[in-house]
């Protein structure tokens, strides 16, 4: 047995013992697909000796890069949604825009799309194409598509499918448009995070067929929504539990800050919901409902920290801090942004804190909700 094919089958092993992969059928599938072709463009590692984010290029025939491809973690491929390890000698520090989804999450996501024999799925975001692969050693190519929205990556995507002898549908374009063409679709599913499952999915698909996304926002919490659509033409199901986090689709990416508001003006007054909701995953995800276009800044100032939740478009902001034995926010703009965070903390906590698999969540012509 080679190097890769025995790193290969130990990834799948590892896998099948911790449970993140649960099927045989999908183990098969697993074992039929090589990740290592759709990482020979290399990939990002993020630099360990520098006090800020840096990342450095990993290439083909590096040392590690293989054991790499087999680990099952995340691989960053593109940086600021132009730069590929190609382009790169030493460090870059910009932000992350493509990668490699850990191999366990692919897997764990594809066996809760339900898929059967004959189903024709659409995948939104391509990526690397190993996603996109897997459906097809399970489905058949001819019962794939994929729309990515970048035409480089897409490029590179359809140059390693090719090398298998993998021809999906492969379209460039914007996903959350779906693809009408090749409809209607007995699965969705988006390797993306959404803020909002578009209506187009909806649309695109059978009734009794599934939607798979992760439902996230802007203050970067996230979650698995597997949706039914129905015979009414809306959809809805549950949230699945287990704190996934993707890349948002880069049209719903959040606006730049710009300059920040002067945080001395404003109304400051003592509150009972400090920053603490927004250290932790599930009551962050609930805050993020409450103000879905804030932003979240820590910031050092006067021998303090604070939080600071800006929305760019209103002009919004509120600052929260720990000022010896109490929270305090002074806040600013035609929304209370702080007001809207207490209240719907205290309407969660009096409902007993449900966790994020007790969730619902509805999509109908007028858009998306979610409520437990």
């Amino acid at each position: 047995m080679t190097d890769q094919a025995q790193l290969h089958q130990q990834l799948v092993d590892r896998m099948m013992a911790n449970g993140s992969l649960r099927t045989e059928s999908w183990a098969r599938v697993a074992e039929a697909v090589p990740r290592h072709e759709f990482l020979r463009g290399g990939f990002f590692r993020r630099a360990a000796d520098t006090t800020v984010t840096a990342w450095e290029a990993v290439h083909e025939g590096d040392d590690g890069w293989l054991e790499s491809c087999y680990a099952d973690e995340s691989l960053v491929t593109q940086i600021a949604g132009t730069i590929v390890p190609e382009d790169i000698r030493g460090r870059i520090t910009r932000e992350p825009t493509s990668s490699s989804t850990m191999p366990s999450l692919v897997l764990r996501m594809l066996e809760d799309l339900q898929v059967e024999d004959g189903h024709q799925v659409l995948e939104v975001g391509t990526g690397t194409g190993y996603s996109t692969a897997l459906l097809c050693a399970r489905l058949g190519a001819g019962n794939v598509t994929s729309v990515e929205y970048d035409e480089r990556v897409a490029s590179r995507a359809r140059a390693a499918l090719g090398h298998l002898g993998t021809y999906p549908a492969l379209v460039v374009g914007d996903g959350l448009l779906g693809h009408g063409a090749g409809g209607p679709y007995d699965r969705i599913i988006a390797t993306c995070g959404v803020r909002a499952v578009p209506t187009a999915w909806v649309e695109q698909t059978r009734p009794g067929g599934l939607i798979l996304a992760a439902v996230g926002g802007w203050l970067g919490s996230s979650e698995l929504a597997r949706l039914m659509v129905h015979e009414d033409g809306t959809a809805s199901g549950p949230l699945l539990g287990g704190g996934v986090s993707f890349m948002l689709a880069r049209p719903q990416l959040p606006p730049p800050l710009g300059l920040l508001p002067d945080l001395a003006e404003g109304k400051e007054r003592e509150t009972g919901t400090g920053a603490d909701v927004l250290a932790d995953w599930t009551s962050r995800f609930v805050v993020q409902l409450a103000v879905p276009g804030a932003q979240r800044v820590t910031l050092r100032r006067d021998g303090r920290i604070e939080d600071v939740l800006v929305d760019v478009e209103t002009g919004s902001w509120a600052a929260v801090w720990w000022d010896g034995g109490r929270w305090l926010v002074r806040q600013a703009g035609p929304d209370a942004l702080w007001d809207r965070v207490e209240e719907q903390s205290s309407r969660w906590c009096a409902a007993g804190a449900p966790l994020l698999e007790e969730f619902t969540v509805t999509v109908t012509p007028e858009g998306q909700a979610l409520h437990w």
